[in-house]
């Protein structure tokens, strides 16, 4: 009875610690688009809402402007913090991610419903085929590209759906990036 107790609690460490590892996997970073809002305590006047602009920087009183994308919402806190103690004693800052808009991919060709759709960080190509309504009798489904930019290159992503759809070689369902297109020829 005691080594069964001993199995199950060994279980369950196992299963939270999993849980816990891949929460903490999934890190989102502001985003062009998404909506900020910013909170000096004792201080309305410091206080703003900002929607981060394409160009990703913000500009905010007393430290002039700052890059945000690609910083957690922690970060940026830091960031704020530190600049801001230079000019007020005791600074208590919170930063507040009120609306995610950033997380958007597209899906353009031949499927029943192209558009820009919003997405998770975990969505992945199936997924987001789904969510344009399946492909059209007419698309090529052997020929799927998706195109990622980073670094201001990009690159060709080949994706094959009736492959992943009979179950085969499917590393090739990727989770989507803010930004992909998925082309469906």
């Amino acid at each position: 009875m005691k080594s069964i107790g001993s199995i199950i609690f060994v279980c369950i460490v196992l299963c939270l610690s999993v849980l816990t590892s891949s929460a903490a996997d999934e890190i989102y970073y502001i985003g062009t688009g998404d909506v900020l809002e910013i909170s000096v305590w004792k201080d309305p006047d410091l206080s703003r809402t900002l929607i981060v602009p394409p160009d990703g920087v913000i500009s905010f009183p007393l430290i002039d402007s700052i890059r945000v994308t690609n910083l957690t919402v922690a970060d940026l806190d830091k960031v704020i913090t530190k600049k801001l103690s230079e000019f007020v004693p005791d600074v208590t800052v919170t930063v507040m991610l009120t609306e995610i808009n950033s997380l958007k991919a597209y899906v353009i060709g031949k499927v029943k419903t192209p558009g820009m759709y919003d997405i998770t960080m975990d969505t992945n190509v199936m997924q987001i085929l789904a969510q344009a309504g399946g492909l059209t009798p007419f698309a090529s489904d052997g020929n799927i590209k998706i195109l990622r930019k980073k670094n201001n290159q990009i690159s060709k992503i080949p994706f094959d759906y009736g492959e992943v759809e009979k179950g085969k070689n499917l590393e090739q369902n990727i989770v989507l990036q803010p930004g992909d297109v998925v082309v469906v020829p």
